[in-house]
């Protein structure tokens, strides 16, 4: 690489972190959040336990609300991921103009009506614009969304419109499956069923053969 071309490489990095750390950024997609307070959690806990007929000093649950809090800053820990470090410069320019696709990404979220699990896979595409982003980074976007108190249509579209915002591409698509515990182990109790949503974005919204296309492929997903 020439001294051109890496004075272009360092003013891509210094735009692209500039926008990851831009207040608008951060306020759009919720990163603003402040970090799990553990001590409050645990009181909350200790009186959940109290609350629901247990005793919270026996031998058993004397831990647990030290435990579920420390599950809780992992589990809620995209509030306060920094996109930055997840991102990590890996976003490159590159002639390349075809789809691209990560599919079956495992993931993990907490349903904020009930604060019970849903889980499934996400199958992420978009079509570059002169940039690409690392093939491991689109995992942990998905990651970072998904590790919150959430809404499946909101973490698709989340999704979606964050590598939209970051790689300015020609279109973005998302579709994740799940299933949801609250309608699992309560409620209608339906274990087999699941949820699908999609986002469209760009091309994939506008162009029909395309959206067409991404949709082949995740109906060739077994678990999508």
């Amino acid at each position: 690489m020439n001294g051109h071309e890496t004075q272009m490489r360092t003013a891509q990095y210094d735009e692209i972190q500039q926008k990851l750390e831009s207040k608008e950024l951060l306020n759009r997609f919720g990163f603003a959040a402040n970090t799990v307070d553990v001590e409050a959690v645990k009181r909350a806990i200790g009186d959940l336990l109290y609350a629901v007929g247990e005793d919270p000093f026996r031998d058993g649950l004397l831990e647990t609300p030290k435990r579920v809090a420390k599950a809780y800053e992992e589990l809620v820990s995209g509030y306060t991921t920094d996109p930055v470090e997840k991102v990590n410069n890996a976003i490159y320019d590159i002639d390349y103009d075809d789809m691209v696709i990560v599919n079956n990404i495992d993931y993990y979220s907490l349903c904020e009506h009930h604060l019970l699990p849903f889980f499934g896979q996400a199958c992420v595409a978009y079509i570059p614009n002169g940039r690409i982003i690392g093939l491991s980074k689109i995992p942990r976007i998905v990651d970072m969304f998904s590790r919150r108190l959430q809404v499946q249509e909101r973490l698709t579209r989340q999704i979606a419109e964050f590598l939209d915002e970051v790689l300015a591409p020609q279109g973005v698509a998302v579709a994740l499956t799940a299933q949801h515990m609250c309608s699992t182990i309560r409620g209608v109790k339906k274990h087999n069923s699941n949820m699908q949503t999609y986002t469209m974005i760009g091309a994939f919204k506008n162009d029909r053969e395309i959206r067409n296309e991404f949709l082949s492929q995740v109906g060739r997903s077994p678990n999508l």
